[in-house]
């Protein structure tokens, strides 16, 4: 057995074709599925069910999935180590952002950090809290920051970035906005404009909900905070949106920002700086964390 044929297990894996790999890796197709056949030959069981569109994993190849990922990291992390002896900082790091958050909670530092290291390969992935959380289990992320209600998800430990307030953001009309704050329930029979679910701050206003035994209705659903705020300020509902959030510059250019007004009781919910138990693999990440570390 030999490291490529479990790096062209992992691509593949992670890309879900051989064609899709083969690109990835840089090199051709053919020679991807050969030396996959052989692994398969060599452990004496079949790991990969190719259909004519992808290709998924059989119950063996899920096993055996980890251990190639950890295969492949402690060899980078001893090249790593080799070439932190030297006084350099080298390798790759996956961080993972939510798409809800605004670029510049942790864009400025990670472009400083990519600038002071180029030795270094920095990646940046978006998506929903919950996804980005099993990434990051699954060892495909480094680094997450992300939206949780309460503690970090199983298998991660982390430090909580900003704590901030949920707040209902309603056009300048709207029979809400000159009020100091609204209830829970006042919210029912009015359509919402919320973040999709996966979010942790659609978590923590759906958790705070269902302990008041409250159905939330939620009309319109956007990953993007502005465009959740645009909507609200247009009179199409109310948006649940974090207090900070209506200060944004795209936000006050409108022609009629919309107005927050406080849930009663207060929601709120914490953004985080993940990583797996036991601390990011290799020194560029580890490199990485403290930086972003408060």
């Amino acid at each position: 057995m030999e490291l490529r044929h479990l790096r062209y297990l992992v691509a593949v894996a992670d890309t879900g074709t051989i064609t899709a790999a083969a690109h990835e890796l840089h090199v051709a197709q053919p020679g991807v599925s050969s030396q996959l056949r052989q692994l398969e030959r060599e452990l004496g069981e079949t790991l990969l069910v190719r259909g004519p569109r992808a290709v998924e994993l059989t119950e063996a190849g899920r096993a055996v999935l980890p251990h190639a990922r950890a295969a492949l990291a402690a060899v980078e992390g001893a090249r790593d180590a080799v070439a932190g002896l030297r006084g350099l900082l080298r390798g790759r790091v996956a961080v993972g952002m939510a798409s809800s958050l605004p670029e510049t909670v942790v864009a400025d530092q990670v472009g400083e950090f990519a600038a002071a290291h180029p030795g270094v390969t920095v990646e940046l992935r978006e998506g929903t809290a919950d996804d980005l959380a099993d990434d990051l289990r699954a060892g495909r992320l480094d680094l997450v920051v992300a939206g949780f209600p309460r503690t970090p998800p199983d298998g991660l430990d982390g430090v909580v970035l900003i704590e901030d307030r949920l707040v209902a953001a309603v056009a300048a009309d709207d029979e809400l906005a000159g009020r100091r704050a609204v209830p829970l329930a006042a919210l029912a029979g009015r359509p919402l404009i919320c973040l999709p679910r996966g979010h942790g701050l659609r978590a923590a206003f759906d958790d705070a909900c269902a302990a008041r035994g409250l159905t939330p209705g939620v009309a319109f659903e956007a990953g993007a905070m502005n465009l959740l705020l645009r909507l609200a300020a247009r009179g199409a509902g109310v948006a649940v949106v974090p207090a900070p959030a209506l200060g944004a510059g795209p936000v006050q250019a409108l022609d009629r920002p919309p107005v927050a007004v406080a849930l009663d009781p207060e929601v709120r919910t914490r953004m985080y700086l993940l990583w797996r138990t036991g601390g990011p693999a290799g020194p560029a990440a580890r490199a990485l964390q403290a930086r972003l570390t408060p």
